[in-house]
């Protein structure tokens, strides 16, 4: 696999992460099976640039620099396809003749060839360099999955919340912007090794649950004393990311409660998340 090639899986999965959506969700939201978009999260098959542009719109990600890592991407794949044809034999040498005076180099600015070649080496470096500078573009968080900031430093991109409050119960964390700069009020480790983080949005009024580092089957759910969100690890590509519960309404002061329910018989774990009264920021 191309390092392109490498670096867009490694994007495209963690977006899908960011989502919190299945594969067998994601298809129903886009155009591409799930079985598809295995293969694209995978690393087995190169995306084509309309299923790039549909995931930065499901994750709420600027496609900008995406696109610009599937263009190097998608001209590694296709030199891997490249078929060298083979030299055509050497011309009979002629009889050797009597060394004279070495001719001096001499190159045509007029000639067309070596003026197309001269040319397209400016363009490689030209497209290079945009897309060098697109790739080191700021990225998110420290931690996988982590949304960006409100505003993207490249593109001056804005995110406002969709929802607050009650209009929020019961919705996708993502989709409604409020996973912009939220607040982790809690991380708690599992018996099974599993991570289970409370995260509370003050600008949608809101808290929702994210599971990693679990095993197929296993449950997290949260309320704030209301409705019950809840998500399961689905296959091993839940597994291998976040899964994100739906979001219940809470505010500061409320206590959020979050359970974990491992596959099979194993007892559950629960533990209480308090939002600080003051609305103020852990840490």
């Amino acid at each position: 696999m191309s390092t392109p090639h490498t670096r867009l899986t490694t994007e495209l999965r963690a977006l899908r992460a960011r989502t919190g959506l299945s594969l067998a969700a994601l298809a129903r939201t886009t155009a591409y099976s799930k079985s598809t978009w295995e293969r694209y999260v995978n690393g087995k098959a190169l995306p084509p640039r309309q299923a790039v542009r549909e995931l930065c719109r499901t994750a709420g990600e600027p496609e900008e620099r995406l696109l610009a890592l599937w263009e190097l991407a998608q001209a590694e794949w296709k030199g891997r396809a490249t078929v060298i044809a083979p030299a055509e034999p050497a011309p009979p040498q002629p009889p050797p003749v009597a060394p004279g005076p070495p001719a001096k180099a001499r190159w045509s600015p007029g000639s067309p060839v070596k003026l197309l070649l001269a040319l397209t080496s400016a363009y490689v470096v030209l497209a290079a360099g945009v897309a060098l500078a697109l790739l080191l573009a700021p990225l998110r968080g420290t931690a996988p999955g982590e949304p960006l900031s409100a505003t993207h430093p490249a593109t001056s991109y804005v995110v406002a919340p969709r929802c607050h409050g009650a209009s929020c119960e019961g919705e996708d964390p993502v989709r409604m912007a409020c996973t912009v700069v939220p607040e982790t009020v809690s991380t708690y480790r599992t018996d099974t090794g599993a991570l289970v983080e409370v995260r509370y949005s003050e600008a949608c009024g809101a808290a929702w649950a994210r599971m990693w580092g679990a095993r197929i089957g296993d449950r997290v759910d949260v309320t704030t004393g209301g409705p019950v969100r809840e998500v399961w690890v689905v296959d091993s590509a839940d597994a291998d990311a976040y899964v994100y519960t739906e979001m219940t309404r809470a505010r500061p002061g409320s206590v959020i409660r979050s359970c974990f329910r491992p596959e099979g018989a194993g007892a559950h774990e629960c533990f209480d998340a308090p939002v600080r009264p003051d609305g103020s920021r852990a840490g």
